[in-house]
């Protein structure tokens, strides 16, 4: 949108990308909030290795379905259900796995939520005390060119785990029966492009960090993975909206300066009401 509207494409190429983007089912291929929270299933051993990235039309996902329902009737039986499964140590694996793929801020939210319903009391704050000691060790788009396909081929959930395994509770069950640790014993690892080693990380510290400050003092959360080194200070002047449609109403009429700080007001979960999701970002123009 942003391309199209500065002129660097034309109406034709616009629909043409439009038309191609999305050709089948199942979620995108960027590290968004549904790919976080689906792998994020399978790295809590709440789902069977591969369910969090098997691509949805491959026929693997047929025959781990069928596996899937199986082990459900025997997790019955045994009466091995998710209160056993979602502990506190396992959502601490889970952040940690989170920051380590520098996973969508979304899981701030849904993580805690979670917590609740379990009565574990758990703030956002927890993720950046994680996030300080748990490197970045995987990224994918939009902060890197690698999709979860890429993921995938290169091991996936399972790998990444394993090259996690020294900072993560082994002995949290899974809906195996079995433990993390005595799951990934039959992993094996071997460092790419698409996941590192905690020897040589992409960064030293997790994907999400919470900042505070005059603007949010009770917290704000920034996926640092995906910000820019040289946007990691920036002075300018803020142009203020207070709602999507303002601020799309500003970019789309020329009215943002490059350096401009965009704030947008009233749209979390009190304002919005419920903290819709915002699109803006299609409408900016990155160079």
């Amino acid at each position: 949108m942003g391309r199209y509207k500065a002129g660097f494409i034309d109406e034709e190429e616009f629909h043409t990308i439009e038309n191609e983007m999305c050709q089948t089912c199942g979620a995108c291929g960027m590290m968004g909030t549904a790919n976080t929270m689906g792998t994020l299933v399978e790295a809590m051993g709440l789902s069977f290795p591969g369910c969090g990235t098997i691509s949805a039309v491959a026929s693997t996902r047929l025959r781990l379905a069928k596996a899937s329902g199986e082990r459900i009737v025997d997790m019955v039986r045994d009466g091995l259900n998710s209160n056993k499964i979602i502990t506190e140590e396992n959502l601490i694996n889970g952040i940690k796995y989170i920051l380590a793929i520098g996973g969508s801020t979304n899981a701030v939210l849904h993580i805690p939520a979670i917590a609740k319903q379990l009565g574990i009391t758990m703030t956002m704050d927890i993720f950046d005390e994680l996030s300080m000691k748990t490197p970045l060790i995987a990224k994918f788009k939009p902060a890197s060119k690698y999709t979860l396909r890429d993921f995938h081929t290169a091991g996936g959930v399972q790998a990444l785990l394993k090259a996690l395994s020294p900072l993560l509770n082994l002995d949290v069950l899974t809906v195996s029966g079995k433990t993390l640790g005595e799951n990934l014993k039959r992993v094996k690892f071997v460092e790419s492009d698409v996941i590192r080693s905690l020897d040589n990380p992409l960064a030293l510290e997790g994907g999400i960090a919470i900042l505070k400050g005059n603007l949010a003092p009770k917290g704000a959360v920034v996926k640092q993975s995906g910000v820019s080194e040289k946007m990691m200070v920036h002075r300018g002047p803020a142009k203020i909206a207070n709602s999507e449609e303002e601020v799309r109403d500003l970019l789309m009429n020329d009215k943002v300066e490059h350096g401009d700080v965009l704030i947008i007001r009233y749209e979390g979960p009190k304002g919005g009401p419920g903290m819709r999701e915002l699109s803006i970002p299609a409408a900016l123009l990155w160079q």
